[in-house]
């Protein structure tokens, strides 16, 4: 595995791959974008990659755009070392790992806003956050030039903003959304769950239980807003200090719905004992 920092060198590392492929028009380039703190989610994205691409470029860059003033950029987890031997075992061909100077330099003045799918659920929590995201993943996509990216489908919300950016601007890149990775006891796996004390980290499960009952009333053609009243409940009673949202929305346009003939998603966020927790589960289509 290579690890690049400078855009010189990675455009030129790309263009130099392609051509040893000796078939540029066919090879095909899979991109999978992470902030560090790596986990077993993060390699199924790397797996999942190499099952549609020829060569896999991961980058890792903390984005300080996606962070309010209040949120947690100078603590969140950094692991070069533990990170690149974890890219580097799962058979990434390119770690593009540039500084803040190399993605943003001097007199950077452009934001890329994505209305819509943005506005509400973290949209309306962390404003501004998504407006960082589109940013950055714009630039990552016209330095690495991708055929495909993928994101976790743990991050819901973020995908949906990513597959319309892409839509809207014509970008040549199919996006893939990889399945949430658990633990054995069902809490969704990410890097700020490093901030759990063993205690609050045994509390978590309360929200993948909560969604998962919420959808499983739902599903069943209970009535929504009677199981998210109850599951937020739960997550309070289960040792949660707030919660920003329990929502039932439309798959596709993350619109608030109560169509059971279309895809349905229940999303939350909530905090517990100062880390912020996002989770969603899918509620499937039932026939009228």
């Amino acid at each position: 595995m290579q690890t690049i920092r400078q855009l010189q060198s990675l455009r030129e590392t790309i263009a130099a791959l392609r051509l040893q492929a000796g078939r540029e028009s066919s090879v095909r380039i899979a991109l999978v974008p992470t902030m560090g703190a790596l986990h077993a989610g993060h390699i199924a994205l790397i797996e999942a990659a190499k099952r549609v691409a020829d060569i896999v470029v991961a980058s890792i860059f903390v984005n300080p755009r996606q962070f309010a003033p209040n949120e947690d950029l100078g603590r969140y987890p950094r692991r070069e070392v533990q990170d690149s031997r974890m890219l580097a075992e799962a058979g990434c061909a390119i770690l593009w790992m540039p500084g803040v100077e190399e993605i943003y330099p001097a007199g950077f003045a452009t934001t890329i806003v994505v209305a819509g799918v943005s506005d509400g659920l973290d949209g309306a929590a962390r404003p501004g956050h998504f407006d960082g995201v589109a940013t950055v993943v714009t630039k990552l996509f016209n330095q690495v030039r991708p055929d495909v990216a993928l994101f976790g489908e743990k991050d819901f919300q973020q995908l949906a903003v990513i597959r319309r950016l892409v839509a809207d601007l014509d970008l040549p890149i199919e996006i893939v959304g990889v399945p949430t990775q658990r633990e054995d006891d069902g809490l969704a796996l990410s890097s700020r769950n490093i901030y759990l004390a063993p205690e609050d980290r045994a509390r978590a499960i309360a929200l993948p239980r909560a969604l998962g009952e919420a959808a499983r009333v739902i599903g069943k053609g209970g009535d929504p807003a009677g199981a998210l009243a109850v599951a937020k409940d739960a997550l309070i009673a289960g040792g949660f200090d707030t919660v920003d949202y329990v929502a039932l929305v439309d798959a596709e346009t993350l619109e608030p719905t109560l169509d059971a003939a279309r895809p349905r998603r229940l999303l939350a966020a909530a905090t517990i004992a100062g880390t912020r927790l996002i989770d969603n589960v899918a509620v499937a289509p039932t026939e009228g």
